[in-house]
């Protein structure tokens, strides 16, 4: 694998345990980040669809797939854009900005690795 798969790879590891957490243990996950606790089923939905995605991400990076790669820049970026909107206008917590920030991360991480290729 190229270090941009490897860097989509690892990314997708970490969302295949967010979304695991999210849906067997939301609220410990919530409670660590100082965010309320909820009994809502839609925070285990979102855990089942960020697992998933997690697992296009780990089984797309062996393909070294350059359109997949770019698209995930983009995306990854886009979660901490919507996220800083969420909080700026009052529709999430602050916290929420550090997800966001992990996405981006990975973002730069396999941007800069696509650009040394």
């Amino acid at each position: 694998m190229t270090a941009a798969a490897k860097s989509i790879y690892y990314f997708g590891i970490y969302l295949i345990v967010l979304g695991v957490t999210l849906t067997v243990s939301p609220n410990f996950l919530l409670t660590t980040f100082r965010i309320a606790e909820t009994s809502e089923i839609w925070i285990r939905v979102l855990g089942a669809v960020v697992f998933n995605l997690g697992l296009y991400y780990m089984l797309m990076a062996p393909s070294n797939h350059t359109l997949f790669l770019t698209l995930s820049i983009y995306t990854r970026g886009l979660i901490l854009l919507w996220f800083v909107v969420f909080v700026a206008i009052g529709w999430a917590p602050v916290q929420l900005i550090l997800f966001g920030l992990v996405d981006g991360a990975g973002a730069l991480w396999t941007m800069n690795s696509l650009r040394k290729k």
